[in-house]
């Protein structure tokens, strides 16, 4: 699974650099979100712009971070979702759990 991570104070932004977010890299994606949501952090921006192709495995993933963030205090923020992607997230109603944006603020 490629990504890339960038902190900016308590900001993290966590780019997916896939295609597919489905069940070939959801589990790793699961284990790297569980790392990754520490209380220090009270935003998790999720850059999706990559993605293509989305599953319920990587609804699933998403939801581990949403869940995480919540319990630490934060929130996560999706960035860039195409347009496929945020059709079967608000299909799932998730489009409730998360802040969407629709495209990547840089950070400096």
């Amino acid at each position: 699974m490629k990504f890339e991570t960038k902190q900016n104070g308590t900001t993290l932004t966590f780019k997916l650099k896939e295609k597919r977010l489905d069940s070939t890299i959801s589990p790793e994606l699961k284990g790297e979100f569980l790392l990754l949501c520490k209380p220090r952090y009270k935003e998790l921006r999720i850059d999706l712009s990559e993605v293509e192709f989305c599953d319920s495995n990587g609804l699933s993933a998403l939801l581990i971070a949403e869940r995480k963030m919540r319990e630490n205090g934060g929130k996560v923020k999706l960035i860039g979702v195409q347009k496929k992607v945020l059709t079967l997230i608000k299909i799932t109603h998730l489009d409730l759990a998360f802040e969407i944006e629709p495209k990547t603020k840089t950070a400096h």
